[in-house]
């Protein structure tokens, strides 16, 4: 028995995003690291030649790269399931109805958040290691693009479900909505978003990357509409009601958010350029990257003072409580990292400020990976407390 099987949440639907977040980390590894001429993301033949006749630290950093994408691919996919599994039989329970009719009902958009996620995941593992796969990449892209409106249909289903019991009948706390806890739907709605832009960066083909564009911008727009909305509503109950310390994680959600949202930008820009000659600027890249990073720091330096002040790493991570509210934490610190690789390649290299594989590229580069590091231990702490089996008793029902 462990704390997640025992005190089930749907927020342990973020363990597998958090997964999900560090085998991107990796493929960013490979993504600005190996060179992949003539496509925008390299594949297992890009890779192979550095792995088998490049120098000792390419070969290190490739099977590196292939062993985290390995590992963390796997462990999304093994957590997923096991959300999947609890998750309906959480959902048959006498304790699901009073759930669904409080706050923390927008919960559920964990699911497809993860699901997305998931998606985007397998996308990875199939460019790292299937040869060939990119020669029938342009079938795969529809087929991606019809799961991830099946998710973003499963996310409208839920959020719609949430939102129309509180318009009819009213109950929603607005006392209780000190934390940024209800962007979740919004963040789940820019994952699936981020997953419908991949073809138009990808696809050669004109009406798939005019599908992708439309798409795209729709869930997006939707995306951030929500969290303007949320952002106000939470912050007017945080300063009357102080914070809910449990959630206080939740206050960088805007962090991921952030990135997801940039990276769905920059897809939408390469497609806009390459299919449709919408030509933008490196300087343009580089303010839109700079703009979302400014934010993200905001937030980091707003929550990280937070979370000091009312000790929630002595409580929920190194201490003796739990909170599946607590696996919040492992995505600012992933997002960061990947923004961080984005800022410098598309940003700074493409402008012309950094040298790329200089000492100014790598000491940035150092920054990206040091978060990413200590998001893998982070994981790894979390993991020892609510998935590790527990003796007999030693888990309160």
């Amino acid at each position: 028995m462990t704390v997640a099987a025992n005190r089930y949440s749907p927020l342990y639907f973020l363990a597998s995003l958090g997964a999900g977040g560090l085998t991107v980390t990796f493929f960013m590894w490979l993504m600005f690291w190996v060179p992949h001429t003539g496509r925008p993301v390299p594949i297992f033949e890009d890779a192979w030649p550095l792995l088998t006749g490049g120098t000792l630290m390419q070969q290190a950093m490739i099977l590196g790269a292939w062993a985290g994408i390995a590992i963390f691919g796997f462990l999304n996919l093994k957590l997923l399931a096991f959300n999947l599994r609890r998750f309906s039989e959480f959902r048959r329970s006498d304790a699901y109805e009073t759930f669904a009719r409080s706050n923390a009902g927008s919960q559920v958009l964990a699911m497809p958040l993860a699901l997305a996620m998931s998606v985007n995941a397998m996308f990875i593992l199939g460019l790292t290691f299937v040869p060939g796969l990119w020669n029938i990449v342009e079938y795969l892209f529809p087929a991606a693009l019809v799961a991830f409106l099946a998710i973003g249909w499963i996310a409208f289903r839920e959020l719609g479900h949430f939102i129309k019991e509180r318009l009819h009948s009213g109950g929603f706390d607005c006392s209780a909505n000190n934390s940024f806890a209800q962007m979740l739907p919004a963040f789940a709605l820019a994952m699936i978003g981020v997953g419908l832009a991949a073809p138009a960066a990808m696809s050669g083909a004109t009406l798939t990357v005019g599908v992708s564009l439309v798409l795209s911008t729709f869930f997006i727009t939707t995306a951030i509409i929500l969290a303007l909305i949320v952002l106000v509503m939470s912050v007017r109950s945080m300063l009357e009601h102080g914070v809910n310390v449990e959630a206080a994680p939740t206050l960088m959600v805007v962090i991921p958010l952030m990135t997801v949202i940039g990276i769905a930008l920059l897809r939408q820009n390469h497609g806009l350029h390459t299919t449709f000659e919408a030509h933008g600027t490196a300087a343009d890249t580089l303010m839109l990257l700079t703009r979302l990073l400014s934010v993200e720091v905001i937030f980091a330096l707003f929550g990280l003072a937070v979370l000091s002040r009312v000790g929630y790493v002595a409580r929920f991570v190194t201490g003796s409580e739990t909170s599946a509210g607590s696996y919040a934490l492992v995505c600012p610190g992933v997002a960061l990292s990947v923004m961080t690789h984005f800022w410098l390649n598309k940003g700074l290299v493409a402008a012309g400020i950094v040298t790329k594989f200089s000492v100014a590229y790598w000491a940035i580069s150092g920054i990206a990976v040091a978060l990413q590091l200590g998001m893998i231990i982070l994981v790894w702490m979390l993991a020892r407390k609510h998935f590790a089996p527990a003796p007999k008793g030693a888990v309160p029902a």
